[in-house]
């Protein structure tokens, strides 16, 4: 379903664009560098209608302890990653009014107090953007969606490490979560909610 509506308490939730992440040369379809363009508007329409806008990464402790325990198929991270591969890239950073969330999963709602911050500034909708369009984005849309948020994914501001998996996200996912539009269509959107 195209963007038909965002609610006036609309948040821009973005998720993992951080140093280690958006500069991983296996991002497909779109380049991590384009996503991040593409969230800068967001981010910057928002901040500038004083929408909130929240900035989640992915961390762990310098000895992993904090990972998520469990089996899985999927080797993991294989190494030690660069210092600095956690903070949020400078195009994003520098705005003191930004929720910051840290998590520890995929999704940014479990063990984190974002659905707390977004329920105490009344926000019924969010605006999802980030990497992997399959992992953490896909994830925080289930939640959002299981916890009631109307939700919103811009589709020029997402992208992963696997073309398939974002195909079905967009395709097969996201639909059922909620609408889906490009940067520039939920741009018009919100200057006429927000007008």
């Amino acid at each position: 379903m195209a963007v038909t509506t965002l609610d006036q308490s609309t948040a821009l939730v973005l998720i993992d664009l951080q140093r280690g992440i958006v500069a991983s040369p296996a991002a497909a379809p779109l380049s991590g560098a384009e996503v991040v363009g593409n969230a800068v508007q967001l981010a910057d329409a928002f901040r500038a209608q004083g929408a909130p806008v929240v900035l989640v990464r992915v961390s762990f402790a310098p000895d992993f302890s904090d990972v998520v325990p469990g089996r899985t198929e999927h080797a993991g991270f294989g190494g030690v990653p660069p210092e600095g591969w956690d903070v949020i890239v400078d195009e994003l950073s520098g705005h003191p009014g930004d929720i910051r969330v840290t998590k520890r999963n995929w999704g940014a709602f479990h063990g984190t107090d974002l659905d707390v911050q977004l329920r105490r500034r009344g926000i019924t909708q969010i605006v999802l953007a980030g990497i992997a369009t399959s992992i953490g984005v896909e994830s925080t849309a289930r939640a959002a969606h299981e916890h009631g948020y109307h939700v919103t994914i811009a589709t020029d501001a997402v992208t992963d490490m696997n073309p398939e998996a974002h195909r079905n996200s967009l395709e097969r996912i996201f639909p059922r979560l909620g609408e889906s539009g490009s940067t520039e269509e939920i741009l018009e959107l919100f200057a006429k909610t927000r007008g």
